[in-house]
Parts: structure tokens; sequence; C-alpha cells
């Protein structure tokens, strides 16, 4: 009896087919997750910005200096620092900026008001704002500025010069951090930056630019 040829299944190409998209399905989700990864990444790098800023002005890492509502309620004591005024302007941004003085000696619990200077240099209207430190680092959270041009965004007309207010004093409590026993100077330092896209607003009265001496 005769018998009909058989026709033999080819399993390797089955086995292929099935690795192939098994590997297709893991290179996707290999793909999504690494996607994933660099969206949680991206977002976190914002979200780190803020956040930064807002542990440094807490704390006073970084040499970051504290912001003060009034005068401190024990007054100023005998002992006495130097402070000196550093003033620097970043690349992009036409504006001579420089302190009135600069260096003073306060005693530590004093209200003290200096004045910095910014002029314009360019035909233009241009927008900056400042960024700050003291030195040594460790007197950031010691070194409170009550009122500060850095505080706001600054716009200056073609050619306009200002003066600029700092009032600060440094807080008594740093005699009893046995870390700053040795200070004798601090550095307090700003530096403008360009504001690409500045915020409009209606110009000051000219009660603003009068000085008010110190508090």
């Amino acid at each position: 009896m005769d018998q009909k040829p058989t026709i033999a299944k080819d399993d390797s190409r089955t086995a292929t087919t099935g690795r192939r998209s098994n590997g297709l399905g893991r290179d996707a989700m290999v793909a999504s997750i690494c996607g994933l990864v660099v969206a949680l990444m991206v977002g976190a790098s914002y979200a780190a910005v803020p956040f930064y800023n807002w542990f440094c002005r807490a704390t006073g890492f970084n040499g970051t200096t504290q912001v003060a509502t009034s005068a401190p309620a024990t007054g100023p004591i005998a002992r006495k620092v130097a402070v000196r005024f550093d003033a620097n302007v970043a690349p992009g941004l036409p504006w001579k900026f420089e302190p009135e003085q600069t260096e003073i000696e306060v005693n530590i619990g004093q209200v003290t008001t200096i004045y910095y200077t910014v002029t314009n240099q360019a035909a233009r209207t241009t927008a900056g704002q400042a960024a700050y430190n003291v030195a040594p680092l460790t007197v950031g959270s010691y070194f409170q500025k009550i009122n500060c041009f850095c505080f706001t965004e600054q716009t200056m007309a073609p050619g306009e010069k200002r003066e600029m207010p700092v009032v600060f004093y440094v807080d008594p409590s740093i005699v009893d951090d046995h870390e700053n026993d040795g200070l004798s100077t601090i550095t307090l330092s700003y530096t403008f930056y360009p504001v690409r896209d500045p915020v409009v607003k209606p110009l000051a009265s000219g009660e603003d630019d009068k000085r008010k001496g110190n508090l």
C-alpha cells in the first residue's frame, strides 16, 4: 500500500519568528522605560532649582544671606566686624555696577544702610537681577538683609543711573557659634545677570529715589 509523503513542519522558522516577536516586545518595553526615566530626570532637574533656592534661603547654605523684617530684638553689641562689598556684572548686561564704599566697620547687631550705584551704559532699556552671597560661607545664616535691590528685577532706561540701598545687620546670635569666633571680615558679593524677557512695571515715584538713611 502506497504511503503519501509526509511534509515536515519547519519548527525552526516558527521558533525564529517567535523569538523575533519577543525581542521586539522587549526592545519596546526597554525604550519606554528609558523614556520614562529621562522624563523623570528632566522633571526632577527643574524641581531641584526652586528647592535648592528655598533650601539656601532657609539655611544660609553656600553663603546665602537671610531676609529679615526688622532690627534684632537684642540691639547691637560691642563686638565689631568689617564688611566688604563686591560688585560684578555677568556677560551680556551693559551695566556699570559698583559699591559707593568698598568696606565699613559695624557693630554686630547694628542696622546699617549702604548704597550701590548702577548705570545702564546701553542705548536701549535693559533689565537684570542680582544673585548674592556672603563669605565666609558659615556666615550666611547670620547675615540678615531688611531691604535689598536683589529681591526684585531691575529695569533700567538708556543711560539711567540709579542708587540702590542695602539695609542689613549681622545677627548677634553669631557670637554663640564658636565656628565664627575668629571672624573679623565678611564679604557681601553681588552679581547682576541679564533678564531676557523683563516684566513691564510702572515707573516708581520719586519718593523711592530719596535716601532714607540708616534704619
